[in-house]
């Protein structure tokens, strides 16, 4: 696994996991939005894998 050197992306993808994660474990959220949380959290994770 290869991090990426740019701080930009870096704290973009540290952003979208967080807040994908958010997501995943409020108690109001619906289906439309676990399902972005998810996708936010695949692109952050991938993000930092420099995919």
């Amino acid at each position: 696994m290869k991090l990426t050197k740019k701080w930009g992306m870096i704290l973009l993808a540290v952003w979208l996991i967080l807040n994908g994660l958010m997501g995943v474990v409020s108690a109001l959220a619906v289906i439309p939005g676990i399902v972005m949380a998810l996708l936010a959290i695949a692109a952050g994770v991938l993000i930092l894998i420099d995919r």
